[in-house]
């Protein structure tokens, strides 16, 4: 058997091993192992996973990701989420479908002190959808508009998911961060307007809010908020600037947060503190595995040829670069139904990366793209990651076929974002290019 076809065939027992259940982080390891010993030999490939396990595990650009994860479990501490969710019921509740725009509004801003998608679409679940339903909104709707508002959350930085391209292709975490800004807003913005626009249109399934709040009460509402609003802008500011790390950012994001929670869990702070530090090392331990099994096996399929095959097929064959995004896209948004975005992007990235580069196509503008397609993934059926939190987190409120069958609107937002990126890409380089 040549080399690629041992690569191939690699592929498919790792494809095969998932869709019957295996463990993503597993299946990486072990067929990227296996290949890498039948390529050279068993004592080699030991120790090219020695050396991939300590080289990672040893970057500074891994300890981005606890630091961003501890921030995020901190804010929730904080109650950040609940005084977000207040302060924007009180600014835009009165909107056709004003507790929807504010969620979403909410969920953007939150984003940018938690990374979390699943954190955020959790959250808000909690804190939304019993009022939107105590409001007469159409709980498919309602429930599906927070699934998809908790996607934000891995587009704005800080952004575990960001970093994890990141590491896997080799590019500046900084510069992936400060991209993924205008994006998020652009997102957050056509979320909210697919909201407007069907509330205008069916409003009975997204009632206005009654009450009237004085300027007094929405300035007050933003009071607890400002100290949040400052550790972005003192994050964002320094990365853009080039002051400190994104590491660094995490850190002081982490340490801002840390501070809001234990003022707000005053009687509670050891018991809150180890149950975070406990969560922040699972999570940072199962993407950690997760990384270097993607590392380990785009080295497999560097050596078994394969990467080099697939990118000479389709640049030679006359292909339009359109028709290659379009097939990615396709690519992403299949196996996206089907596993978790980390998970997706150690599977996918030693493959497209290295075609899409080929192409000429910038790894910023593309690590955004992917991380876009792959959020739309956390949404979709059967699997949708989001959808089963918001299902598990509403308690019994809403069923798993109302949350997905609510979610046609927000899916023309998510198909004029892609479209949006691919036609005007400097949405996506212009803050990066001025970086640099």
């Amino acid at each position: 058997m040549s080399e690629i076809s041992i690569g191939f065939f690699g592929i498919g027992i790792l494809l095969a091993a998932i869709f019957l259940g295996a463990p993503i982080m597993l299946a990486l390891t072990a067929v990227a192992f296996v290949g890498l010993g039948i390529l050279t030999s068993f004592p080699t490939a030991i120790t090219i996973v020695g050396t991939i396990y300590f080289e990672t595990v040893n970057s500074f650009h891994f300890s981005v990701i606890p630091m961003f994860l501890l921030m995020g479990f901190f804010a929730m501490q904080a109650g950040i989420g609940a005084d977000l969710f207040d302060a924007c019921t009180k600014w835009m509740g009165r909107l056709p479908g004003g507790l929807a725009i504010a969620t979403t509004g909410a969920a953007a801003a939150f984003g940018a002190a938690s990374g979390s998608s699943v954190g955020s679409a959790m959250l808000f679940t909690k804190l939304a959808l019993p009022e939107m339903a105590a409001r007469g909104y159409d709980k498919g709707f309602s429930s599906a508009c927070i699934a998809i508002a908790g996607t934000l959350a891995v587009l704005i930085p800080p952004s575990a998911l960001m970093v994890v391209y990141g590491i896997l292709t080799n590019s500046s975490i900084g510069e992936l961060l400060i991209a993924g800004i205008i994006p998020g807003i652009i997102f957050a913005f056509l979320i909210a307007a697919t909201v407007f626009i069907y509330a205008t249109i069916y409003p009975n399934k997204a009632p206005r809010m009654t009450e009237q709040y004085s300027m007094k009460e929405k300035l007050y509402s933003l009071r607890l908020i400002f100290p949040l609003i400052a550790v972005i802008l003192i994050m964002i500011g320094g990365l853009y600037n080039g002051f400190f790390t994104p590491t660094e950012a995490g850190g002081i994001g982490a340490l801002v947060t840390f501070f809001m929670a234990l003022i707000r869990n005053k009687n509670k702070q050891f018991s809150s503190l180890l149950k975070t530090l406990l969560e922040t090392a699972t999570l940072s331990a199962m993407i950690f595995a997760i990384i270097i099994g993607g590392l380990l096996f785009a080295r497999f399929l560097a050596l078994s040829g394969v990467s080099d095959e697939i990118k000479y097929f389709l640049t030679s064959t006359g292909l339009s670069v359109w028709v290659v995004v379009l097939l990615v896209t396709i690519l992403y948004l299949i196996f996206g139904m089907l596993m978790d975005a980390p998970s997706l992007l150690a599977i996918s990235l030693p493959i497209t990366h290295p075609v899409m580069m080929s192409l000429g196509f910038d790894p910023l503008w593309f690590g955004v793209y992917v991380v876009v397609l792959a959020e739309i993934g956390a949404i979709t059926p059967p699997v949708g990651m989001n959808c089963f939190v918001v299902k598990g987190a509403a308690n019994g409120l809403v069923t798993l076929e109302e949350v997905f069958g609510g979610l046609w609107p927000f899916l023309w937002a998510c198909a004029l974002m892609l479209g949006l990126l691919v036609a005007f890409p400097e949405i996506v380089m212009y803050l990066p290019e001025k970086m640099r």
